[in-house]
């Protein structure tokens, strides 16, 4: 059989890590969305916790989505890329590849993480206990805080988030700054 573009290769992902793929990637969509509106829901109101709990549920999915995403991933082989891909876009394409995973499981286990160290029992489902990894921590908490919600939407490489914690007056992300300058000097 011929194929319509000649350079693509002949065979393609498995329809289990296409699936995979497209699940993780709504999920996690979804997962953004709600936390973006129901951190400006003002109160403590029934809907905030209903948002606040979806959040929580999609997060702990996505984790273990991505544990079995990265075992069957293992287990089978990636499609080649095609021939006329030069070598800077094959490395390109690995580094990302691999960012995205480490993307996956930094915001998840950042999330967890921040509810127990703010002593926030996480229900799967309602109906799920999940343990708490830490206990509460003052000193990591927000740091924790900090790492999981500006970790997905750093503008740039190496900045850590500072100029969105800037503009929009996060006091945490002020006292991160003073320490990551102190840092750099």
């Amino acid at each position: 059989m011929q194929h319509a573009f000649p350079s693509l290769p002949a065979w393609k992902y498995t329809r289990t890590a296409m699936t995979l793929h497209w699940v993780v990637a709504t999920m996690m969509i979804g997962g953004f969305v709600i936390g973006w509106f129901m951190t400006d829901i003002p109160g403590f109101t029934p809907t905030k916790l209903r948002y606040f709990s979806w959040h929580k549920w999609i997060g702990c999915t996505v984790l273990v989505l991505a544990v079995v995403r990265l075992v069957w991933r293992t287990l089978h082989t990636a499609p080649p890329l095609p021939q006329s891909t030069t070598h800077w876009q094959r490395v390109a394409a690995e580094a990302t590849h691999w960012m995205l995973y480490a993307l996956m499981f930094a915001v998840g286990v950042s999330g967890y993480l921040y509810s127990s160290v703010a002593n926030i029992q996480v229900v799967y489902l309602g109906l799920i206990p999940l343990p708490r990894i830490i206990g509460p921590d003052p000193v990591l908490r927000p740091l924790l805080r900090y790492t999981h919600i500006y970790q997905p939407i750093t503008p740039k490489p190496g900045n850590f988030g500072m100029d969105w914690g800037k503009k929009y007056g996060c006091s945490t992300v002020a006292k991160l700054q003073i320490q990551v300058e102190d840092i750099k000097q």
